[in-house]
């Protein structure tokens, strides 16, 4: 497994793909706002260079992240190439079923979709893929 897709680039989504990246994977960090994107960016070029002053990554480290970490807008080319797939959007039921009908369209088979939700339905939402098995809930706290 090398290749990570995070789909929602707000606080976790962005605490996610920086620490994946952070761990020598390769990102694929999707949004649908390019306003978003550029500031989850920002921010975690930011929080790596705060990593560095305090000893905790180098230089070459936050280098190679950073290398590592690509964002878009378009869901389809995002996911199209990951392993696994962690969806990090708002907690709003009709979103989620609707972003996992699309990802599981997109991606190869065998990748794994993952969901950060914290009351939904894991089952629910893997309702509407073809490979429920492949779906799991992925919880993370913050900060990631």
């Amino acid at each position: 497994m090398k290749n990570i897709a995070v789909i929602g680039s707000g606080t976790m989504g962005n605490g996610i793909a920086h620490v994946f990246a952070q761990y020598g994977y390769s990102v694929s960090l999707i949004d649908i706002s390019e306003d978003a994107l550029k500031k989850a960016s920002a921010t975690i070029e930011k929080n790596m260079g705060r990593q560095v002053e305090k000893g905790i990554i180098t230089e070459a480290t936050k280098k190679k992240a950073l290398s590592s970490l690509s964002t878009t807008s378009f869901l389809n080319e995002g996911v199209r190439d990951a392993d696994l797939v962690i969806e990090a959007a708002t907690e709003n039921i009709d979103l989620k079923l609707k972003i996992f009908k699309e990802i599981d369209e997109c991606t190869k088979p065998g990748t794994i979709l993952a969901t950060n939700t914290s009351s939904i339905s894991i089952t629910k939402i893997a309702s509407v893929t073809k490979g429920p098995d492949q779906v799991i809930g992925m919880h993370f706290m913050n900060p990631v």
